[in-house]
């Protein structure tokens, strides 16, 4: 359990015993807007809530009825394995239970609050309840070679099964007879487990790898692998992996910590040298190429401590060096520093159910968010706590730059976007300093050696695509009207060749303060290619409580009814209206109809069902009283009628 849990209460009548819980915890106390005095953070909905901090997977504390959280967590329940921790306390403070994530930190956690409130943790795991612990949840430090064989195990157990212990007693039990004993190994060698054998390795070993530019992955993974066997160590006693600043982004060496499922700990060149008198084999070659006598050495030496010690000194390949050094104890805090991370995120529109699960969990893991700030502050509690900074409209460049200079000291950054990142939006960006060399324009060579994630959004044209009904069923393209990157001439270029190609065109940044008049050129251009009944959709401030959809003409859109938070949205020539009874949806057909056609030849044309439009494909003019699109046609807001 690595994020920090959030702690909600949702009424009143359980603030006070919620306070004391988030202090316990040391975690700001969220409340329910109106309801719950003196609260650090407040939400209007505490099912929305609690949803987007799961989602994010943050561990959930709520004070409240358990039925609240389950029906808040219930749609994206997916694998226990991977789902953060859920745990209910009664308003009274009297009992707490462990709803979800039971062996991933809710029992621990529960147990916990339960002692501090004096209740009772209301624990329904099954070898929690025999054993009074979880055999598939060791502390911090060792880890459990053959998981797999857990649950049987621990249904041995439950169902008499004797217990023994041999090596360390991590777990404190008491060890019985019984008919097919289960055996708990904890050992630093390679174990054979099973279902009557579970096997634990204590992390004390640390793993120092360097290597040339591009070795092959599978090499140095071999070579590590070597080293292990010599010293007749189990790669699941390896806690983590280290090496220097400069190869944070070396393929090969990230390969080694993913396939030994352990962290990379970066130390710069100064903190290697540090150790040098304690290295076996220093390089006077690789201080003159890198600062410092030993990578691999230094690395494994300036992980494990000072109390550490060589258990196999430097091997090497062609291509590859690594070492192995021993901690006196069990590594749970690592020295150095982790390789940086940008999340070049897209948050959707705006509201949060149009967020995806991955990017609220980026969102959730970074020390920083970077953006505009009106974006930042659409994550609402997902953003608390969290340092920030904000940039203004017009200050794209320095947004990026910051941000990827940030995660190249090791930051863990979100670059936060609205819609999808990589859309109009700050990715393209950020890939274009990376391509550039520091002398040029670009960023610094940290920056480079940072890890850039990108995670998609609901871009605005889905979004409004999506409220529309399916305009994008055929091809379409995307424009944006400003002008401040791209030269008008081109604008206007492919504003002709999306109208003579018949395309449905989203218009991004339709207008400004001071730019009013490519849209209504747009416009014009496109009345040269197709009818003016061809239906226009106004998305403006979409996913927001403002939202506000509308239905126009091609010939009667007007400017003034446009803004910069507005998506226009312009059917093809084929695009139609069906008029339902709750209003007009627009789509644009592919050719599927022409079955039907075929189905119907001789019978006419006609609507089929109450209000629903159907229109031949071989481009025959429909009714106008249905072609034709009336001023005053819907004009929805969120919440609204016409």
């Amino acid at each position: 359990m690595s994020a920090a849990p959030v702690v909600m209460a949702v009424s009143g009548a359980g603030a006070g015993v919620a306070r004391r819980v988030a202090d316990l915890l040391g975690v700001p106390l969220a409340g329910r807007s109106g309801r719950v005095a003196g609260a650090d953070l407040v939400f209007d909905d505490a099912l929305v809530f609690a949803r987007d901090m799961f989602a994010a997977g943050r561990p959930l504390v709520g004070v409240c009825a358990s039925g609240i959280l389950i029906r808040a967590v219930a749609p994206l329940l997916s694998d226990k394995k991977a789902e953060p921790p859920v745990v209910s306390v009664s308003d009274d403070g009297a009992v707490v239970v462990p709803l979800l994530g039971g062996h991933r930190g809710a029992n621990r956690l529960a147990k916990e609050i339960a002692v501090a409130l004096e209740a009772v943790a209301a624990v329904t795991t099954a070898g929690d309840i025999a054993l009074g612990v979880a055999l598939d949840a060791p502390p911090a430090g060792y880890r459990l070679a053959n998981p797999g064989d857990a649950q049987a195990a621990m249904a041995a157990l439950v169902s008499g099964a004797g217990l023994s212990v041999v090596g360390e007693n991590v777990f404190g039990v008491v060890a019985r007879d019984g008919v097919d004993s289960v055996e708990l190994c904890v050992s630093e060698a390679p174990v054979t487990g099973g279902a009557r054998r579970l096997v634990y390795h204590p992390q004390r070993y640390c793993l120092g790898v360097g290597c040339a530019r591009g070795a092959a992955a599978d090499e140095v993974i071999a070579l590590a692998e070597r080293a292990l066997a010599e010293a007749g160590i189990a790669p699941g006693a390896v806690a983590a992996v280290g090496t220097i600043v400069l190869k944070a982004d070396e393929p090969a060496i990230l390969a080694v910590a993913a396939h030994l499922g352990v962290p990379l700990r970066l130390f710069e060149a100064e903190e290697l040298e540090a150790v040098v008198e304690r290295l076996a084999t220093p390089s006077e070659v690789v201080f003159a190429e890198v600062g410092c006598h030993g990578v691999s050495e230094g690395a494994a030496l300036c992980l494990a401590g000072d109390g550490g010690a060589f258990a196999v000194t430097k091997r090497k390949t062609a291509e590859a060096t690594c070492a192995l050094a021993v901690a006196p104890d069990v590594v749970t805090e690592f020295a150095g520093r982790a390789r940086g991370r940008l999340s070049v995120v897209g948050i959707g529109p705006g509201q949060s159910g149009w967020r995806t699960p991955e990017v609220s969990r980026l969102i959730a893991e970074a020390d920083e968010l970077v953006g505009y700030g009106l974006y930042i502050d659409l994550l609402g509690p997902l953003a608390a706590g969290k340092d920030r900074a904000d940039f203004p409209l017009g200050g794209e460049e320095d947004r990026c730059r910051y941000a990827l200079e940030r995660a190249g000291e090791g930051r863990n950054v979100a670059l936060v976007c609205s819609g999808d990142a990589g859309i109009y939006a700050m990715g393209a960006l950020v890939f274009e300093l990376l391509g550039r060399g520091d002398a040029i324009g670009g960023v610094s060579d940290a920056a480079r050696r940072a890890e850039v994630v990108c995670s998609p959004g609901v871009s605005a044209l889905q979004a409004a695509a999506a409220r529309a009904g399916a305009p994008l069923g055929h091809d379409f393209c995307a424009i944006s009207l400003s002008d401040l990157l791209t030269p008008r001439a081109d604008i206007l270029r492919r504003l002709r060749a999306a109208a003579e190609g018949d395309f449905v065109i989203a218009f991004y940044n339709p207008v400004s303060k001071t730019r009013r008049t490519l849209l209504a050129e747009a416009r014009d251009i496109l009345l040269q290619h197709r009818p003016g009944d061809t239906p226009v959709m106004l998305a403006t401030s979409l996913g927001r409580p403002e939202e506000h959809l509308r239905y126009r003409r091609l010939d009667q859109l007007e400017v003034d009814e446009v803004d910069m938070l507005t998506v226009v949205l312009v059917g093809s020539s084929n695009s139609r209206l069906a008029l339902l009874g709750e209003g007009p949806r627009m789509y644009t057909p592919r050719g599927y109809a022409r079955r039907i056609d075929g189905d119907l030849e001789g019978v006419g044309n006609r609507h089929v069902g109450a209000g629903a439009l159907w229109e031949p494909e071989d481009g025959g003019a429909a009714p106008a009283a249905l072609r034709a699109v009336p001023r005053d046609i819907l004009s929805k807001k969120k919440g609204g009628g016409a």
